[in-house]
């Protein structure tokens, strides 16, 4: 049995909108740990909505540091960019350079403390779809945008030699996810999307090396 707290940081997609049953793929994931594998996981699910790369460098630090005491082993995951491509007012929230430094400064200051996983973002629908998700706000997502920073993230991590998950390539084309985005917004997936992603998670090998 491994003793292990892990912060999940990053946005809608790690908090689990879309999922009726409020879990996400943290939630999954870490109870598959705990029931079918008998850790003691502690799981700390720091996702916030239509949240960006320059939002998320500004706070995680701080709610990490809050929950990851030195005395207990500890890991950090991180999932963010979808927000970064879109566009509100027909204007890019993010620019790719400025994806790229905040990933950068969150990895390289994150690395040097606990130990880390990066998880690339997952595909949106063909369409480029659009949402509201509040009065007012409306973002369009942009499926070549979310590949191109995928692949500029990938090549970042191989440089700062931290392990990268490339969900957007197992994810992009299967008939699961895409059923998923179709039953959901087109961003998120419902439950099933959800499971499908953290059973891809569970697997991985630098992700089974925190455990096994």
């Amino acid at each position: 049995m491994s003793l292990r707290r892990i912060c999940f940081v990053g946005d809608s997609v790690t908090n689990g909108t879309g999922d009726a049953d409020c879990r996400g793929w943290p939630g999954r994931l870490s109870a598959a740990e705990i029931t079918a594998n008998g850790h003691d996981l502690t799981c700390y699910n720091l996702g916030v909505r239509a949240e960006t790369s320059s939002q998320i460098r500004d706070r995680w630090q701080d709610e990490c540091r809050a929950r990851l005491p030195g005395h207990v082993p500890a890991g950090i995951t991180f999932m963010f960019g979808l927000n970064d491509i879109a566009d509100e007012q027909d204007s890019r929230r993010v620019s790719l350079a400025q994806s790229l430094e905040n990933a950068e400064a969150v990895l390289t200051a994150s690395a040097a403390t606990w130990p880390v996983l990066w998880l690339g973002p997952t595909p949106v629908r063909r369409d480029n779809p659009k949402i509201s998700p509040g009065k007012g706000i409306t973002y369009r997502f942009h499926a070549d945008r979310v590949t191109e920073l995928n692949a500029r993230f990938s090549t970042l991590a191989k440089r700062l030699d931290i392990p990268y998950l490339d969900c957007h390539g197992h994810l992009a084309d299967t008939p699961e996810w895409d059923h998923s985005l179709n039953e959901g917004d087109g961003v998120h997936p419902t439950g099933a999307g959800y499971e499908f992603l953290s059973r891809l998670i569970e697997n991985w090998r630098p992700w089974r090396r925190w455990f096994d």
